[in-house]
Order: structure tokens, then C-alpha cells, then sequence
């Protein structure tokens, strides 16, 4: 009963799956966000924001996701999400389907980290040789890509477990079922701070601009604009403050909230990543 109760709920919240494709007024703009955690924590943190941004904006967005991270490049490269909350645009397999950058969350960069528990033996990159290491999917950037890029260039050649998710790469950590786990720097500090687990970084990458919002050149300009302006002007409403400092609680993200303009250009740093990586696309 539970299982079906959890199923149903994810379909209800989340419209998982493929929706025919069009820009017809009377739909609403479909968003994706990255797949980091449960389906159902991201529908949890996304659906209060997503539903103030469609009542300001006057546009309705509606969340929808592929069931895995594969599933949900696939159809990034499809173009079958109007919006999208997501650095897999940047894959170069996906940039053909054009999505261009308009806002990113505030604050700081991320960085792709390998991390061990706190009182790990493990004290270097050469201690993973051989060893098994938890990433969240092939798909991801900070996740994935970029880890795995530095450990092929150190000659480290890990056993790689793949947890689905960044929460599910962490939560085996936690499990002591890896004994390391390639994390985004964000997102594991959130993790750790909600499930109160000590950890220590063995290693970084240089800074990522977080993880943007972009949208189809097929999605009008002025419902576009109305949206924009509808996520960087939310923190200044106390009533769209009160809301991401809900969503935030739910994850022990800590200030700064909300989201701010972005250009394309501020993320060429993924791109020249992907021009000199050592990982081979899957």
C-alpha cells in the first residue's frame, strides 16, 4: 500500500514521463529540475516556489522529470521541457537542443568534491585506488564528470557505485556501503547538516556558477520575461521570502535564498571542461 501510495503521489506532483511537445497558450510551461534528490523532496522543495512564480508571472509552470538522470538528459535533448533547472544543458550532446541561461540561484559557486566520512582512513586520492567510490549517475557534472575527469588524470582507477542521485551517492556513504563519494559541494554540506553526519573533503575542483535556469528559444519572450522577473524578484516579496526560506528549511540550505540574472557566457567554464575531459561521454 505504501509503495503504490508513494508512486501515485510522484506521478500526481511530479507528471513524470513524456508529454507531446508544444508551445499551445492554453498549457502550461513544463520545468525540469536536475535530478539530486527524491522525486519527492524535489517536489517537497520546488512546488511552493514554482506555484508562487506561476501566480506572479501569470504563466502556470508545471514539474516534470525523467525517473533517472539518463532518463531526464534524454529528454533535455529532445527539448521536451520548456524551462529547465539544470547544468546537463552544457553536455555536448544536449547543446544542440539550445536552451539559453536566464537566472541561477544566489550565492556561491559550486565545486565538484570527493569526500570521505570524518574518521575515515582514507587521507589522499591514491588511497581510492581500487576502492569503491559512489556517484550520483553518469549525467552528472559536478557528480560525475568532474570528479572522475581528476581521477583518471591522477591514474586512480576507482570501482564506480552509482546511487541514482547526489542524495543517494551520500546516503551510501553514510551507510559505509562506498568509502568515499564524488558530491557536489552544496549539496553535501546541505545533506550533512540535515543528517547530522561528519565529513571530510579529500578533494575539490575549481568553481562552477550553480546550477542555472534556462529555456527553449521556442518559449515566447514576454512569457519568458514574466517569468524571470517572477524568480529574481521573489525574495524581495515577504511573501516569496517566506516561502524559500521554507523550501530551504526542508533541505538545511542556508542563506543566501532565492535566484538572481544570468547570462550564458558565465558558464563557458563548462564548456571548455568538456572540450579537454579526459570522460568519455556515455
Amino acid at each position: 500500500m505504501r509503495s503504490k501510495l508513494f508512486g501515485a503521489l510522484t506521478g500526481i506532483v511530479l507528471a513524470l514521463g513524456a508529454l507531446p511537445h508544444g508551445l499551445a497558450e492554453d498549457r502550461p510551461l513544463t520545468i525540469n529540475v536536475i535530478n539530486q534528490r527524491s522525486p519527492v523532496l524535489t517536489a517537497q522543495y520546488w512546488n511552493p516556489i514554482l506555484r508562487y512564480v506561476s501566480e506572479k508571472s501569470g504563466v502556470p509552470l508545471q514539474l516534470k522529470m525523467g525517473k533517472t538522470a539518463a532518463e531526464t538528459s534524454a529528454m533535455i535533448k529532445r527539448k521536451e521541457f520548456d524551462l529547465v533547472y539544470s547544468n546537463h544543458i552544457f553536455i555536448p550532446e544536449n547543446e544542440t537542443a539550445g536552451y539559453k541561461v536566464f537566472a541561477r540561484p544566489a550565492g556561491g559557486a559550486i565545486e565538484g568534491q570527493i569526500v570521505v566520512l570524518a574518521g575515515s582512513p582514507i587521507k589522499s586520492l591514491s588511497d581510492l585506488k581500487g576502492k569503491e567510490v559512489g556517484f550520483p549517475s553518469v549525467m552528472a557534472y559536478v557528480g560525475y564528470y568532474v570528479p572522475m575527469d581528476a581521477l583518471l588524470r591522477a591514474g586512480i582507477q576507482v570501482n564506480p557505485i552509482f546511487a541514482g542521485n547526489q542524495e543517494g551517492a551520500m546516503g551510501q556513504l553514510k551507510a559505509r556501503r562506498v568509502v568515499a563519494a564524488a558530491v557536489n559541494s552544496q549539496v553535501m554540506r546541505d545533506f550533512a547538516s540535515r543528517e547530522k553526519i561528519e565529513y571530510r573533503v579529500l578533494w575539490s575542483s575549481e568553481d562552477y556558477l550553480n546550477i542555472p535556469l534556462a529555456a527553449l528559444a521556442a518559449v515566447p519572450k514576454e512569457k519568458l520575461e514574466s517569468v524571470r522577473t517572477a524568480f529574481i524578484n521573489m525574495v524581495n516579496d515577504p511573501e516569496g521570502a517566506k516561502i524559500l526560506a521554507a523550501s530551504a528549511e526542508l533541505i538545511k540550505q542556508p542563506p543566501p535564498y532565492g535566484f538572481v540574472a544570468a547570462k550564458d557566457s558565465e558558464f563557458d567554464n563548462y564548456r571548455k571542461f568538456f572540450k579537454h575531459t579526459l570522460v568519455k561521454g556515455e
